[in-house]
């Protein structure tokens, strides 16, 4: 990135200038760093404000820069397998699954295809960048040639960034909030495979926003109808009134990558 010249000292060499000052108990203490240097002022409770900025900045401020303008969002279970090791899987279930870890890495494929032919500015493949679906999308990307992006979580547990996920457009956060965020700011479309709290849960957040008109209308394509429908009872919802009978529009099902693709090309014709 070109650095702005302007007539004051730049941050960067200042923090350089800011350790080679003799060492002294006044330079040891802590109130002496350079507040953007000091990650214990950094992180205390009332920087909080500061640091959700920063953590809505920093990617926001990446992805602009490579230009990328819209993404096509993956999310699915982290425990799916690839069918090379569904034989590993925890559950008979989660090895039925798997085939759509095959159909996540095709659609992604898809997506990547398109996103290459302009640029990588459109159609860009987005996911949490940990295993299983996620994994999946982004090695669909990578199996053409492409990038992708992975927005990961500190979580004790299943979440590191998967192998295939593109470095320089690998983010890390520590606010659920935010990175739910970047997961639609850029949206044109989500895939969503089978899975468990945290595939609901960013599911139904996007269903909500679009009923509820805070977010513009986009293809929420559900992979695995017979999963969907048994997880959940979207008919008594309906009949229930606790929503709408147009509600059920929302979405569509989809078992295959192509259907998906050629829904998304076609959505609003």
């Amino acid at each position: 990135m070109n650095r702005k010249q302007t007539r004051f000292p730049d941050a960067r060499e200042d923090m350089k200038t800011s350790v080679e000052v003799p060492d002294t108990p006044q330079t040891r203490a802590p109130t002496y760093r350079l507040a953007f240097a000091d990650p214990d002022f950094l992180c205390r409770d009332e920087l909080r404000p500061m640091r959700l900025q920063l953590e809505l900045l920093k990617p926001e401020m990446a992805l602009a820069e490579k230009g990328i303008e819209s993404t096509v969002v993956l999310f699915g279970g982290a425990r799916i397998p690839d069918p090379v090791n569904k034989a590993s899987a925890r559950t008979e279930t989660l090895a039925d699954l798997s085939k759509y870890y095959t159909e996540a890495r095709k659609f992604a494929a898809l997506c990547t295809k398109a996103s290459m032919s302009n640029g990588h500015k459109e159609y860009v493949v987005c996911t949490g960048g940990g295993p299983g679906v996620m994994e999946a999308g982004n090695r669909g990307a990578a199996d053409v040639g492409g990038d992708s992006i992975s927005l990961n979580i500190v979580l004790p547990h299943e979440q590191s960034p998967n192998q295939y996920a593109t470095p320089e457009l690998c983010f890390n956060f520590h606010y659920f909030a935010i990175r739910k965020m970047h997961f639609l700011m850029r949206a044109k479309a989500l895939a969503v495979f089978p899975g468990g709290f945290g595939t609901m849960d960013e599911l139904f957040e996007a269903l909500t926003l679009i009923q509820t008109g805070r977010m513009e209308p986009m293809p929420i394509l559900l992979f695995g109808e017979a999963f969907w429908r048994k997880v959940i009872n979207w008919d008594a919802l309906a009949d229930a009134g606790t929503i709408g009978a147009d509600d059920l529009k929302l979405f569509r099902f989809v078992e295959t990558a192509d259907e998906a693709w050629e829904i998304l090309l076609n959505w609003g014709n």
